[in-house]
């Protein structure tokens, strides 16, 4: 069995510039409106007013987003692929008008609930036309490209905005994101291939509205128990999150309308457990939100310092993709896809001990390396993890959906990374120290798990991993002339 893939250069992506520029892209404005939103919002809410709102902003973008994300196969069963980015980038435009023009906080909700949707569509599409739009041997790079995408956007996120907020101008930020996607849009005609779909000849891919609803449900029950005070009430969310996810998966495996491809739920499927490693791994993010506080608290920096330390993540997330998409071999590949949440596991431990109240300059500056290491572990195994879920099956129907379902896990698990990070923040009391080690030993722990899941999908993957392209476009054929 051949132990090694094909991965082709940089230079060869560079080919189909203008398809990777439009994937890229989507998925950039999404995670740069994240973080740039929120550091605008203090500036947004002395202005227009409700501060009790406040944290119903990331809360409603990101439920938005996950929402989208599970809508991507029926849009591109209607829409193909130019519709679907079109109507990704117009909702996500229209949003950011919205925002620009709010008068009050209830109409800047809305407006971030419409940017979400926009951003979720175009995440879900970025990793779905990886799969149909770029030839196999370029997959591992043009996840490596997207995937990075997450991480610059956080890093230039609350750089844009707070440049932004400095001249008081949080309303042009959101102009300038609009005419940006605007920009955007106008290129897909032109670069992105056009698929046979939407043109009345497909059924419309079912709307899963069962396993939406109860997703929505379980981070809301985590993001709401991150906010109450009263012990009982937090335990109920607590236990009812949990209860919701369980109730998902059996809707999934049950129904024939679902979320995630039906090999997820097939007796000795690796799919399962890589969509798993990658949401320990995304989780992970959420303690970024915490991280200038802590800088600026516990370590004595300024504002704009303390920033770029909680981007410093995210830097390292992008940076090691670019290194880690050039491994070939398979057995280096499921090395990597162990180390990743390894490293996640040990930056964050390590960084929980550096945790000290008055903290010297020495010992904060000796956070960077860490937070680097850190995110060097996401970067490492979250491209060759994709890569692993879309050639999870060689029906191209199935494999579309495993590829737009990476996006569906990425929001999902940020979304509850962030809503877990509020919590257990919000449970280790008034010391702020001890919420940096509270949080920081958690995520820890969550993203142990990972190693673990990981290993189980390197075992139950290595059958089919030797598998070449003309195998899998065999075994496809044969698929449907079965299938149909």
């Amino acid at each position: 069995m051949n132990d090694s893939q094909s991965v082709g250069s940089w230079r060869e992506l560079g080919s189909h510039i203008g398809t990777a520029a439009v994937l890229a892209g989507g998925v950039l404005v999404g995670a740069v409106n994240i973080y740039l939103a929120a550091s605008l919002l203090p500036t947004a809410v002395a202005d227009i007013g409700g501060e009790r709102l406040y944290a119903w902003n990331m809360t409603v973008f990101l439920t938005a987003q996950v929402v989208a994300t599970m809508l991507v196969s029926r849009a591109l069963s209607r829409h193909g692929n130019v519709g679907s980015y079109l109507i990704g980038f117009g909702v996500f435009a229209a949003g950011s008008v919205v925002c620009a023009v709010s008068p009050a906080m209830p109409v800047l909700l809305v407006g971030r609930g419409a940017q979400g949707l926009g951003a979720g569509l175009l995440t879900g599409l970025g990793f779905a036309l990886i799969y149909s739009a770029l030839p196999r041997h370029l997959w591992v790079r043009g996840s490596a490209l997207i995937s990075a995408m997450f991480g610059v956007g956080n890093f230039v996120g609350p750089a844009l905005g707070g440049l932004f907020a400095q001249f008081g101008s949080w309303r042009a930020a959101f102009v300038v994101l609009a005419v940006a996607v605007g920009v955007m849009a106008a290129c897909v005609p032109r670069v992105l291939p056009r698929s046979g779909r939407g043109r009345g000849k497909t059924e419309a891919v079912p709307v899963p509205l069962g396993s939406l609803m109860l997703v929505v449900g379980a981070t809301g029950a985590v993001s709401i128990a991150g906010i109450l005070s009263n012990e009982a009430l937090i335990a109920v969310c607590i236990a009812l999150a949990p209860a919701l996810v369980m109730a998902f998966a059996v809707t999934e495996k049950r129904s024939k309308d679902r979320v995630l491809p039906r090999q997820t739920y097939q007796t000795g499927s690796a799919l399962r457990w890589v969509y798993l490693t990658i949401a320990f791994l995304a989780a992970g993010i959420g303690v970024e939100a915490f991280l200038p506080l802590f800088g600026q608290r516990l370590g004595g920096l300024p504002p704009v310092a303390a920033g770029f330390f909680g981007a410093t993540l995210s830097l390292g997330w992008s940076a090691s993709q670019v290194v880690s998409s050039s491994a070939r071999e398979q057995r280096t590949v499921r090395r990597l896809r162990v180390a990743g949440p390894g490293l996640l596991t040990a930056g964050l431990a390590v960084l929980a001990l550096l945790q000290h109240r008055d903290a010297s300059l020495l010992l904060v500056i000796a956070w960077l390396p860490v937070l680097f290491l850190a995110g060097t572990g996401i970067g490492l195994a979250m491209p060759h993890l994709s890569v692993a879920a879309m050639a999870s099956t060689p029906d191209k129907t199935e494999g579309e959906k495993a590829a737009a379902a990476i996006a569906t896990v990425l929001t999902m698990a940020t979304a509850f990374g962030a809503a877990v990070a509020g919590l257990l923040v919000n449970l280790s009391g008034p010391s702020l120290l001890t919420s940096a080690r509270y949080l920081l030993l958690g995520f820890a722990a969550i993203s142990a798990l990972g190693i673990l899941t990981a290993l189980r999908a390197n075992h139950l993957a290595q059958p089919i991993e030797g598998r070449s392209e003309d195998e899998d476009e065999s075994e496809a054929k044969r698929t449907a002339g079965h299938g149909r």
